[in-house]
């Protein structure tokens, strides 16, 4: 059953500075954007929050480019403008596989990086990519700005590190050697929730391997990538990451079916990448 409006508060900031006065001033306050996901809960009833910020205006987060040698990318960026970015392509191609893969075009064209992130969903399929790529993750408040590694930014389900007074102002990504690869398995190849997703980066110095939808959080292998390290063969990183992984039973998949299928994407991705 769709929620009612009638009780709830809407700011609307003219600025970066503006937001972020309001969070101090006027919270809590939950930021809000594209609303891909928001919208979801209002309709269905589900949606607690009953005072929001509203970002989509603040174009200043929208922007793609190269600072400091790193890919800084905008909270705001849509999935369609990182599917549209030389410079994405070129840098992080992994993350435009990924954008490809979010809902239908009309979600790429309102759903944000940011709010992917924010999010905090096990499932999201840009949380990989910016896990495998060792982003860091910019939190602004009127205090000033930190950064995050993107490995340390979630605490637990759908809970992270950010603070009520900060926003997820963009992110960075260091450049990144070796092949990148981006798997999602779902019910359907788009617009729908994936089962399993996988990003990774393979390179003669380590391969990066970060997987979705089979733990609380985004999992980085970390022991999988030691073992690949150290020479295992595939069928050896195969048995380390399906111990490694802790997925669950649900409406969507079984526990046994995630494991199985993570181990055949990192077969399918070391094969493919040497």
């Amino acid at each position: 059953m769709q929620s009612s409006v009638s009780h709830r508060s809407l700011f609307e900031p003219k600025s970066l500075p503006d937001a972020l006065k309001m969070l101090r001033h006027e919270g809590p306050l939950t930021p809000m954007a594209g609303c891909t996901d928001l919208y979801v809960a209002l309709n269905f009833g589900t949606l607690k929050e009953t005072r929001f910020l509203n970002l989509w205006r603040l174009t200043a987060l929208r922007s793609i480019e190269v600072r400091r040698g790193a890919l800084a990318i905008g909270a705001l960026a849509t999935f369609t403008d990182l599917r549209r970015s030389a410079l994405v392509r070129k840098r992080l191609p992994m993350l435009v596989a990924a954008a490809r893969e979010v809902g239908g075009v009309q979600i790429q064209n309102r759903g944000t990086l940011g709010g992917n992130v924010a999010n905090a969903s096990p499932a999201g399929d840009a949380l990989p990519v910016l896990a495998a790529a060792d982003a860091l993750v910019l939190l602004q408040s009127s205090d000033g700005l930190r950064r995050v590694p993107f490995n340390a930014f979630y605490t637990g389900y759908r809970t992270t590190v950010r603070r009520p007074d900060e926003l997820i102002v963009g992110f960075e990504v260091p450049p990144v050697r070796g092949r990148q690869w981006f798997r999602k398995v779902g019910t359907r190849a788009a617009q729908a929730i994936s089962k399993v997703v996988m990003a990774g980066i393979v390179h003669r110095s380590g391969s990066r391997i970060a997987l979705g939808s089979v733990a609380p959080t985004v999992v980085r292998a970390a022991r999988t990538e030691a073992a690949l390290a150290a020479g295992a063969s595939i069928d050896a990183a195969q048995a380390t990451l399906m111990d490694e992984i802790a997925p669950i039973d649900d409406l969507r998949s079984t526990e046994e079916y995630r494991r199985r299928v993570a181990a055949n994407l990192l077969a399918q991705m070391l094969r493919q990448s040497r």
